[in-house]
């Protein structure tokens, strides 16, 4: 199985008084709160676990986009995975990624991705997200009822740029473009793996099986609560005529290592508090604007992570927050020795049928050095026990395929 580090790059410096003062993290989140100067040692701290991650044992290192926001500081995931590119040489680099319909032309995500393909050797994963309605329609002004046409139009649109040889035109409803020449192209051919983070939308489901695509399912809440929406998208996939791949899968969840159970209750109780109590305090009103769920999916009365989100922070207003152990019963967050952590996450995999396991391993306000003491705890004690699942039986058709060591250019050494 693939083990991959994921990074949000949340503002760690929100008063204790964050939800008290501010309606939400999200959208109109009071923008004196941003400290530049703080921002700026964050920024290189989370480049640091990145770069650290990806060169000590990770599979690959995961990177997102998100907007006006204290819970993700990367409005550009392509920025962060430039120097990524740069600065590593063995993992994968999964960009879960680009909400394809802000960007305009499209043709720009098509043009930047390949870039990073180049750049990298060919260890791009490039995901299409729809996007947060936080993020999409209040934050960039999409009108919700023309998301998913103008997203799956920048799709088609995307794939064109990378699978056309030659010059072509495009007229679409949203986008006209009569010369489609894009230079760069991506060096894997035809286009790197292509992974959809997304809820539990049944659309989403049934497109990810008709275009080959790996589903992510993103969850703030664990594996736990995870698990009806995965039992539910491998039934599709049965009900489609899919096999059983668990390669075809990706699910997030939230990991702090020590060597023994108390004292990772102990060092992981500030930062998971941080996490669901600051940096997921979502206005409801932001959660779900008419339009942005399709019929099917409100039919299906699913439930999105923003939603929950929101509806959890609405409670904490009237009843108490969770404590961290309420946190870690119910999933949220695996806490322990290294031994309990492997025993919960191969319980994780398999229940849940999934071959890219991505854990967050800096959440919330956790500094440097504590991620560092996860990380390598993690690859030391963790790993091992656990990356050879699924191995005997499948292959991971969804992984991408870089050029040789001997291939690979040799970045000159920065000066010290």
């Amino acid at each position: 199985m693939k083990l991959l580090f994921f990074h949000l790059m949340p503002y760690m410096d929100l008063p204790d008084d964050f939800t008290d003062k501010n309606e939400s993290v999200w959208v109109d989140i009071d923008y004196r709160l941003f400290d530049p100067a703080k921002a700026h040692r964050m920024y290189n701290e989370f480049m640091d676990e990145l770069e650290h991650a990806a060169e000590a044992g990770f599979d690959g290192v995961c990177v997102n986009e998100h907007h006006s926001n204290g819970y993700g500081l990367m409005p550009s995931p392509n920025l962060i995975a430039a120097t990524l590119a740069r600065r590593t040489r063995k993992s994968a680099i999964v960009v879960l990624g680009n909400s394809l319909a802000l960007y305009n032309p499209p043709t720009r995500v098509a043009e930047e991705l390949a870039m990073l393909d180049v750049i990298s050797g060919g260890r791009l994963v490039a995901g299409f997200p729809v996007g947060t309605p936080f993020d999409t329609c209040f934050a960039y002004g999409m009108n919700p009822s023309q998301l998913r046409a103008r997203y799956h139009e920048a799709h088609d649109l995307v794939l064109a740029c990378w699978k056309n040889k030659e010059l072509f035109r495009f007229h679409g409803r949203y986008n006209q473009q009569p010369y489609v020449n894009p230079w760069p192209r991506p060096l894997q051919d035809p286009h790197p793996p292509v992974w959809i983070p997304g809820g539990g939308s049944i659309e989403t489901w049934h497109w990810c099986a008709a275009m080959d695509y790996v589903y992510c399912y993103l969850s703030y809440f664990g594996y736990k609560a995870g698990q009806a929406t995965m039992s539910g998208f491998w039934e599709e996939m049965k009900t489609l005529g899919k096999d059983r791949n668990p390669y075809r899968a990706g699910f997030l969840q939230f990991v702090g290592v020590a060597e023994t159970e108390a004292e990772a209750m102990k060092l992981y109780r500030e930062p998971a508090d941080y996490f669901y109590n600051r940096c997921l305090h979502v206005a409801p009103r932001w959660a779900d604007p008419p339009g942005y769920q399709s019929e099917a999916t409100k039919r299906k009365r699913v439930v999105s992570q923003v939603q929950q989100a929101a509806q959890k922070a609405e409670q904490s207003i009237f009843v108490a927050k969770p404590s961290f152990e309420e946190m870690v019963d119910k999933g949220y967050v695996i806490v322990g020795s290294p031994d309990q952590v492997a025993d919960k996450l191969r319980e994780v995999a398999v229940n849940l049928n999934c071959g890219h396991l991505m854990l967050l391993l800096q959440f919330g306000n956790m500094r440097r050095d504590l991620v560092t003491h996860n990380t390598d705890l993690f690859l030391r004690r963790v790993k091992p026990q656990i990356e050879d699942l699924f191995d005997d039986e499948w292959e991971d058709r969804w992984w991408p395929k870089p050029l040789t060591e001997i291939e690979l250019a040799r970045p000159r050494a920065l000066a010290s």
